[in-house]
């Protein structure tokens, strides 16, 4: 394996590890409010998935593509979803 990829696996370990850390932390009267905040976070992967699944004339195969269209695919899930449960959070203070 070449150190670029034993570099990004030994940082999305330590970053799967944090996450869940933090996570776990956080009570839950806070998990809807800070859900919403986090959309913008996925909305910036959304456009960083653009990026790499866009057109680039550099790409030797699809597999990059693939993989970009599926991070805009997941991410896109994210902002939906934490929209939609945002929405249906604040309905419940409407009279």
């Amino acid at each position: 394996m070449s150190e670029t990829l034993i570099a990004a696996l030994f940082v999305f370990v330590l970053a799967s590890f944090a996450g869940f850390e933090v996570i776990t932390k956080v009570p839950p009267t806070l998990h809807t409010p800070l859900m919403s905040g986090a959309n913008a976070i996925s909305g910036i992967a959304v456009i960083g998935a653009m990026v790499v699944a866009g057109p680039n004339l550099t790409h030797d195969n699809n597999f990059i593509v693939i993989m970009g269209l599926i991070a805009i695919t997941l991410a896109m899930v994210n902002v939906v979803g934490g929209f939609m449960v945002t929405d249906r959070m604040l309905q419940m203070f409407k009279k």
